[in-house]
């Protein structure tokens, strides 16, 4: 590696940082605009046009609070865990190709790190980013806070077993655990449709893996004060806020690029020939770099619109029914997931398009069941009267 590709590697680093920070300031404003919208209130509104300017006013009012540190804090565990939850969040964008931009020489200029194991790396890095919750809940010697922590510990690892299964199965898919060739193999078809199953139970753990609502158990406020991050305060407390937000894009993103085809797009390689055969390989190359970095975010934009509407629409659930859907539910339909693209990999492999047609069907069909099958039915509740002697 020459000093050049070493300037070019830093410098992406610092854009892949600096755009990371500025989505997660403006996804605050897109939640909070979008909550507004669907529950008749305004929103948003006085700092600058329309609210543009919040989560600028937001981070200035968080950057002058007092920061305070509890007394008896273990106070270098407590200063480090809000970089232990923020640092995973960003690094995960390392080897997620936002769109496709050759360089000429074999490489895209919007990926950060091409690597045969991109997958591995992937899951690796999700995982990592709850040991800033957990040790958060711990060093800052708060029951409530810790209660966080164990709560948090608990959904992740219950909901990581669902998440890498559905992962497995689009890698299956693919036969590749290079996120770029994953995206490639999705030219002709998306993921979506011989991975519907899985889709549908990704979503649902990667909600959970961030801890957003409706499994937002580990800052309950109602239970827990505030939860693991009771204690923390001023720019410490926006990192953790920073954390969530820029993990759940970038679960999203993880999610575009397994199913949704990644930067494909209709029409997007018909659009780059017709401008290359114009005006030579330097502008069409431009163009598919642009279109399919617009497209990428396109798709990003709207799971997060479902992220948000999934917040306006559901209350938050028991932590008892929390498990019960890890473990009793999203676990088992992870597998049978698992199973179905296992055994039309064997018998069907030189027939993608029956393959996806069978994968949809039965994806429909098992999400149907369990929706019958695992719908709660009445509590019998009886009240007892005690009688008490005088």
């Amino acid at each position: 590696m020459t000093w050049i590709d070493l300037v070019i590697l830093v410098v992406k680093c610092i854009v892949l940082s600096l755009a990371a920070t500025t989505i997660f300031a403006y996804f605050t404003l897109f939640e909070r605009r979008t909550l507004a919208r669907l529950q008749n209130r305004v929103g948003p509104n006085r700092a600058g046009p329309g609210g543009f300017l919040q989560p600028l006013a937001d981070a200035v009012k968080l950057f002058f609070k007092e920061d305070v540190t509890p007394l008896l804090a273990d106070r270098w565990v407590y200063l480090v865990s809000p970089a232990f939850a923020l640092i995973p969040a960003i690094i995960i964008w390392a080897t997620i190709p936002v769109g496709m931009w050759p360089d000429g020489e074999g490489d895209n200029w919007l990926q950060l790190a091409e690597i045969n194991v991109g997958v591995l790396y992937l899951l690796a890095v999700t995982s990592v980013g709850v040991y800033g919750i957990a040790i958060a809940g711990w060093a800052s010697n708060n029951k409530y806070s810790m209660l966080g922590g164990i709560r948090a510990s608990a959904q992740v690892i219950s909901y990581e077993l669902a998440l890498g299964l559905t992962v497995l199965g689009a890698v299956m898919q693919a036969q590749s655990f290079s996120t770029a060739e994953i995206v490639e193999r999705q030219t002709q078809m998306w993921n979506i449709v011989p991975q519907f199953l899985g889709f549908v139970v990704f979503i649902i753990a990667a909600t959970a893996e961030v801890v957003r609502a409706p499994f937002d158990l580990v800052e309950a406020e109602q239970e827990l004060v505030g939860g693991y991050n009771t204690e923390y305060s001023s720019m410490k407390f926006a990192l953790f806020f920073m954390s969530e937000y820029v993990k759940l894009v970038a679960m999203n993103a993880i999610a575009v690029t397994l199913f949704l085809g990644g930067w494909h797009f209709p029409g997007l390689q018909t659009l780059t020939q017709a401008v290359t055969q114009q005006y030579g390989a330097a502008v069409g190359n431009a163009v598919l770099g642009l279109t399919s970095l617009g497209a990428f975010l396109l798709k990003v934009l709207l799971l997060s619109f479902v992220s948000v509407w999934i917040r306006a629409t559901l209350p938050r659930v028991r932590y008892d029914q929390l498990m019960n859907l890890g473990w009793k539910v999203l676990l088992p339909l992870a597998l049978i997931n698992v199973a179905i693209t296992a055994v039309l990999n064997v018998l069907l492999p030189d027939a993608p398009v029956l393959t996806a047609i069978i994968g949809l069907v039965a994806g429909i069909m098992i999400l149907a069941v369990a929706a019958i099958v695992g719908r709660p039915g009445k509590e019998k509740r009886t009240v007892k009267l005690v009688e008490i002697s005088a």
